[in-house]
């Protein structure tokens, strides 16, 4: 068995970066807002943001402002516009927080001896980003870092879904499945009433564009609603499993000490079951936000 100086000699042979006076991001005390700059992420990112707010004009201006009843219209219209503001809310948040990169470079010589190794443990390090990687960490291509507990990376949120993030992309899912079921009953009640009537006093729209209108939100909310459910099922059984969708595939056998179910959904939502739950802004200090103007770019993310 190689001791850490033999195993770090080897490494540095390899890899430049972990030679003496490299840049060697440390990760610590340095409050960063996460982007990642991969062009497909983006552009995916953007398109959920536009049939959301497509949904949006449909069911503000098509269907609920021309109808009749007041509080039908008040009531929904309330309800979607808050659903499709947490699903926006919960997105940026999975979008912009770090998912658990695990620093870069990190696998110097000073830092390995300060891990205090005893004889014959073994640790892993990532040749891809010098990273010394940690139990149930996965390399991501497109971050190009090593996430802890990466479940698996999402084009449509532009990031990785991983140990830190994990709860927002599931709050993502379960409200644009809500939003879309929303807009599904209610363009079917749109139907079903201006059935009975001239479809002029149903919109205030020609009925050629309303029906246009009408078709396309139904499509966009039957796939979204089939994705996104799959997927809030998929992450919660994930969850209640302490199994990474990863580690799923790989059909990895667990080294590690599996939590029960609401161990799992406490570890990943924070605390006890509360309405906070279910609420993307937790956690979130805008005043921070603001005073964050230093921007750090490196790799295919930049770090503010």
């Amino acid at each position: 068995m190689q001791s850490s100086n033999h195993r770090l000699r080897d490494m540095e042979q390899h890899h430049p970066l972990l030679s003496a006076g490299a840049d060697v991001e440390t990760g610590t005390g340095n409050r960063t807002l996460w982007f990642i700059q991969d062009s497909c992420g983006m552009v995916c990112a953007t398109m959920t943001w536009f049939l959301v707010l497509y949904a949006e004009f449909v069911v503000n201006f098509v269907m609920l402002l021309p109808a009749k009843n007041f509080w039908y219209s008040l009531l929904n219209g309330a309800t979607f516009n808050s659903l499709a503001v947490l699903a926006l809310a919960s997105h940026l948040r999975t979008m912009l927080t770090d998912p658990g990169a695990v620093p870069k470079g990190n696998a110097t010589k000073e830092y390995m001896e300060s891990l205090q190794l005893k004889p014959g443990e073994v640790i892993y390090k990532c040749p891809k980003c010098c990273s010394i990687k940690p139990e149930r960490a996965h390399h991501c291509s497109i971050c190009k870092r090593c996430i802890r507990k990466m479940d698996h990376h999402c084009p449509w949120v532009n990031n990785c879904v991983g140990e830190k993030n994990q709860r927002f992309f599931v709050l993502f899912t379960m409200y644009i499945a809500l939003i879309s079921a929303h807009a599904l009953g209610l363009s079917g009640m749109h139907f079903f009433t201006c059935v009975k009537v001239q479809w002029n006093e149903c919109s205030d729209f020609s009925p050629g564009a309303s029906v246009l209108l009408l078709i396309f939100l139904c499509l966009e909310a039957i796939l979204f609603l089939t994705f996104t459910a799959v997927m809030f099922g998929t992450q919660i059984h994930s969850i209640c499993n302490d199994e990474t969708e990863i580690e799923r595939l790989k059909n990895e056998k667990p080294t590690w000490e599996r939590r029960m179910r609401w161990d799992g959904m406490k570890s990943v939502f924070g605390g006890p079951p509360s309405l906070l739950w279910c609420n993307p802004f937790t956690g979130l200090r805008l005043r921070r936000l603001l005073l964050l103007t230093h921007v750090r770019r490196g790799g295919s993310e930049f770090s503010v």
